[in-house]
């Protein structure tokens, strides 16, 4: 197969006299690999997109207060941050291909428990198993990052082919959300079950897409996984996780939930020291610290906040009846899937419009707009949140950052870590991510449980306050705004493809152009 990984266009050598060669940056050069990944990524996108506008039924279903939606949302990501660096590891040892199946398969049991679940803690656990599915963009990236590294266009297409896969999440995000919407009006109540079968289906089915479809790593690091750092990276995540967990249950006067913040924050002194002495360690803090990519795992962190902490919210606010309670905008689980699409869609144009941005400028400056259009968007709800045109172009604005960030930041990460570290990198890309979204999940639940939740008669009513909901968008605001800051830190030129690619673009700076930028 010509286009495939090994042939000799693929690596940039002469084609023979009669030949063709590709277009710079064309995902041909990658082969049918990046059309599987779109299967895959289009499932993770139905995952993440099917159950936001259930919300409100599912917490009427399991007989639990709309702020303890956000436990679901905590308890995933917890798992997430825990398992998403060792199994990223994991690819790089033994290979992308096989620990997405593994992957896959976890989900799949996950999603199945949650159609099935009789009860608030036993779905719970199921909805937490599903977070395995965080770890598949990471593994995708990586996998096509390898499969491109000898182009001389290796950056490039590695951001174009994210932003392809990228794409198909979200537009799973919008068929996922319109079906559940369509569904949710329909098959309500006891029948409930019946609703939450369909991601549990889609999962089972890309299962044997990868099984039949996605090939392995064309190089496999190899090594071994770090025991000793991933246990007291675990360790340390898990106390602060299960500390912001209790910062739910019993508030911020608990004293028990500030010692295992502490005791987690702590944890992390020892796991740098050791990690600093192994030879091949789970992270690699000396590539961490580069110029180019510990602004990106910062930004990655603040953009959880808005992107994984503010989704519910955003969902039962709009489920709010403003009859009863003076604000929301009283929404039908349809009225939300189209709420989420139109954030979806925008997010879609941002994922693909960025790899042409980043030619037309530099890559630094594209992440740096992306994350102002994130901060942007959160802050117009301030002024802007009683009718449904005024949300939906609020959530339009904050997509185009948001799908921008999602296909660029692993891309970034790819670009800035050495060959055998790029399923790492990527990976906590993700891992900042979701601890991000797991603090913003803790503390928009109180923002939300705190305050007057009576209805206007006066009855004691369900709803997050109004004041909480104030909260969750000024914090996606201002975060969004730090991240902006902190990229500025990257080196101008950082991630672009050579210096020459830089020089064509007109973006050539002698005093940033350095080699380690290139590396």
């Amino acid at each position: 197969m010509p286009e495939a990984y090994g042939a000799p266009e693929a690596h940039g050598a002469p084609v023979p006299p009669g030949g063709r060669r590709r277009g710079v940056g064309s995902l041909a050069a990658l082969g049918g690999i990046v059309g599987y990944l779109v299967c895959v990524e289009l499932t993770s996108g139905i995952v993440q997109g099917y159950y936001e506008p259930l919300l409100s039924d599912i917490a009427r279903h399991l007989g639990i207060h709309d702020a303890d939606v956000n436990w679901f949302e905590a308890s995933q990501l917890l798992l997430s941050a825990i398992a998403v660096p060792v199994l990223a590891k994991l690819g790089d040892v033994v290979g992308y291909r096989r620990v997405l199946l593994w992957t896959t398969a976890v989900t799949a049991l996950g999603a199945w428990g949650v159609a099935l679940a009789p009860s608030f803690w036993t779905y719970l656990v199921a909805w937490t198993l599903m977070g395995t599915y965080t770890v598949w963009l990471p593994l995708e990236i990586a996998l096509i990052h390898h499969r491109a590294r000898r182009r001389p266009d290796a950056r490039g297409l590695t951001r174009k082919a994210s932003g392809v896969i990228v794409a198909a999440l979200q537009a799973g995000v919008i068929f996922g959300a319109l079906v559940a919407g369509q569904l949710g009006d329909g098959l309500g109540g006891d029948r409930i079950w019946m609703t939450l079968s369909v991601p549990a289906l889609a999962v089972t089915a890309v299962f044997f897409v990868v099984l039949r479809k996605v090939p392995e790593s064309p190089d496999v690091a190899g090594g071994r996984v770090d025991a000793g750092g991933a246990v007291l990276l675990s360790a340390a995540l898990l106390a602060v996780g299960v500390g912001l967990l209790g910062l739910r249950l019993d508030g911020p006067d608990a004293w028990w939930v500030w010692l295992l913040v502490a005791v987690g924050l702590a944890l992390l002194w020892p796991f740098a020291r050791y990690e600093l002495r192994q030879d091949d360690p789970l992270v690699d803090l000396r590539v961490v610290a580069r110029p180019s990519l510990w602004p990106v795992l910062v930004t990655s962190g603040l953009f959880g906040v808005s992107v994984l902490g503010a989704q519910g919210p955003l969902s039962t606010f709009a489920r709010t009846d403003p009859d009863a309670y003076g604000y929301g905008l009283g929404a039908s689980a349809f009225t939300v899937s189209l709420l989420i699409g139109g954030y979806v869609v925008a997010s879609l144009a941002g994922a693909l419009t960025f790899a042409r941005v980043s030619e037309r400028t530099t890559p630094r400056l594209a992440l740096v707009g992306a994350t102002v259009l994130v901060a942007l968007g959160y802050l117009l709800f301030l002024p802007f949140h009683d009718a449904t045109g005024q949300v939906l172009a609020n959530m339009v604005v904050a997509g185009l950052g948001s799908g921008a960030l999602v296909a660029a930041l692993p891309a970034a990460a790819a670009a800035a870590a050495p060959r055998e570290r790029t399923a790492v990198a990527t990976g906590l890309t993700n891992t900042t991510r979701t601890l991000g979204g797991s603090f913003a999940s803790a503390v928009f639940a109180l923002a939300l449980a705190s305050g007057a939740t009576t209805t206007l008669d006066g009855d004691v009513g369900t709803a997050g306050s109004l004041r909480g909901y104030m909260v969750v968008w000024a914090v996606c605001g201002v975060t969004g705004l730090v991240a902006a800051a902190l990229l500025l830190v990257v080196p101008r030129l950082a991630f672009a493809d050579t210096a020459a690619t830089a020089a064509a673009a007109g973006t050539t700076d002698r005093r940033t152009d350095r080699p380690e930028d290139h590396a």
